[in-house]
């Protein structure tokens, strides 16, 4: 179209000279580009908001409503079960521009279909749950493609603003989005309220395709299937992502409870209709704004496990008196400290990962990390949803202040693991291989040999600096791995590791390692008595 021009924003600058914005929850909103993607996040959340509240709206005066209003959350949330890996993998070796645009255009096409059905008149329960399945697939493909870009658009000191800036997003439409849902539904009706919803995330998808990001180093993308591997092999062997989804997991399976009963907490224990609904949904929005807006000021007094410990706790208790409240004043106060603690888990959780992730797996393990998310506000929701059905509303959301309670209590058990003193940038540092110079080791199998000499008196350190050493080839790409003893020199170790592919393990040299592996391999080498010596074995064909 004449006269419109797309909007080109760089990168930022690895430093800020701005210092009176340090410690800002509202710093990273003064780069350009991060302010654009995050006004239109904000507008493709709310739009999400708008459909599902008309959703469930549509359902709660059905038969089986318990169930078929706790579906609908599930429905948004299985896709993250089902596609969350392949998202991940598509998020790291696709444009991710491209995919945030074609991911968000689908988004409206679907709301738009649902919108028009609607109005129609044909719309039932099956096929109301079957279009929001849809666009939570759609959200699934393009959510880790938006997540992995947070570290890259800002300083590394204003990642968790940046989260909590997210998080302040994600409930600000939580707060918004059902209020203008009830108004709409009130004086329109639902299908225009999906119809405001489709229009969300069409402005989403045109923000991104104005968006011209710098041109970025070109890079050979892995192969789908070998990517998908290496992204599980890293989630399996990296402890502290690990312990990071296992402590969301804790606490959201409860915690799902309150958003998947809250329409029949709205009408059959408070009497209230969409609006009423609304105002319940806005209360958590804005005490989850809120606490957002003071983990700047918690994280400088509390530790994660900590923070972790109250706010579980906090939840808990305002499970409990909300199952019990049967008037409106009282409910809405309970549910800004629920809002509160939500949003202190959930940005720490957030924050303490994009932190911790090495750039060249970060779309996968994040995508990992929506499974876990997702998956487990799933399963409350089905869970809790069918105690409500079975046992009573009141019943069911007791139970889940019980199991929150005891999910808080657990933090002495599994805390969150330390990184403080990890180096997390990536750094190459291990030798360039020289091959002979007739060896074919394109796309071939590799095992590497390492030699250690080690004395006696040093081999059990030795042991427990390998063990870390061993989740780190693990981590960046071996398939096999394993220490021997030469049993004629009780003083020679010898580590094999095996790489599925010689282009994998040039990508472990390049692209892989961090400064925390180069720590670990420091460790055992400075406990050998001389430099360790390195082979690579090169698969060959054997004639038949």
């Amino acid at each position: 179209m004449a006269g419109v021009h797309p909007v080109v924003i760089s990168a930022p600058a690895p430093h800020r000279s701005d210092k009176s914005a340090e410690g800002s929850p509202w710093a990273p909103l003064r780069i350009a580009v991060f302010r654009a993607l995050w006004l239109a996040s904000l507008a493709g959340v709310t739009g999400s908001w708008l459909q599902t509240v008309g959703a469930q709206w549509l359902l709660v005066h059905r038969p089986h409503a318990s169930v078929l209003v706790a579906l609908v959350q599930t429905a948004n949330a299985l896709p993250f079960v089902f596609f969350g890996l392949i998202a991940g993998v598509l998020a790291d070796t696709l444009d991710r521009r491209r995919l945030l645009i074609a991911t968000q255009a689908g988004v409206a096409a679907f709301g738009a279909l649902l919108a028009v059905l609607t109005l129609a008149d044909k719309m039932p329960p099956a096929l109301l749950l079957l279009l929001m399945f849809l666009m939570g697939s759609g959200a699934v493909l393009g959510n880790p493609a938006y997540q992995s870009l947070l570290p890259e658009l800002v300083p590394r000191s204003e990642v968790p603003a940046a989260a909590a800036l997210n998080s302040i997003a994600i409930n600000a439409a939580r707060a918004v989005g059902p209020a203008i849902a009830g108004v709409l539904i009130a004086q329109a009706g639902v299908g225009e309220t999906f119809a405001v919803g489709a229009a969300c995330a069409l402005c989403y998808a045109g923000v991104v395709a104005l968006w011209r990001p710098p041109e970025a180093k070109v890079r050979t993308p892995e192969p789908f299937s070998a990517a998908m591997r290496a992204g599980e092999r890293y989630v399996r062997h990296a402890p502290v992502v690990r312990r990071i989804m296992f402590r969301a997991a804790l606490f959201l399976v409860p915690a799902s409870s309150l958003f998947a009963l809250l329409p029949l907490i709205a009408s059959q224990r408070l009497g209230l209709g969409s609006g009423g609904y609304g105002l319940l949904l806005a209360a958590l929005g804005a005490g989850a704004i809120g606490g957002a807006l003071l983990l700047p000021w918690v994280r400088s007094r509390m530790s994660a496990n900590e923070m972790i410990t109250a706010a579980g706790g906090v939840y808990a208790v305002a499970l409990a008196v909300i199952a019990v409240l049967r008037d409106v004043v009282p409910a809405v106060v309970v549910l800004v400290p629920a809002g509160i603690a939500w949003v202190v888990v959930l940005s720490n959780v957030n924050a303490s990962l994009q932190l911790f992730l090495p750039a060249w797996v970060r779309g996968r393990s994040l995508a990992a990390y929506q499974v876990v998310l997702f998956g487990s506000q799933a399963l409350g929701a089905l869970l809790f949803g069918a105690l409500a059905g079975g046992l009573g509303l009141v019943q069911a959301l007791l139970i889940a202040a019980g199991i929150a309670a005891a999910a808080a209590a657990t933090i002495r058990i599994w805390p969150f693991i330390d990184t403080s003193g990890m180096d997390r940038s990536t750094v190459v540092y291990w030798p360039e291989p020289q091959l002979a110079a007739d060896v074919d080791a394109a796309g071939r199998p590799v095992v590497v040999t390492v030699l250690y000499r080690v004395a006696p008196a040093n081999a059990p350190r030795f042991l427990e600096a390998m063990a870390r050493v061993r989740e780190s080839r693990y981590r960046t790409g071996a398939i096999r791995w394993g220490l021997y003893r030469q049993g004629e020199d009780g003083e020679s170790y010898v580590e094999l590791f095996a790489v599925p592919t010689w282009e994998e393990h040039q990508r472990q040299h390049h692209e892989r390692l961090t400064g925390t592996d180069r720590d670990f391999q420091r460790r055992t080498i400075d406990l050998a008595e001389t430099p360790p010596e390195t082979s690579h074995l090169i698969s060959v064909d054997v004639p038949d």
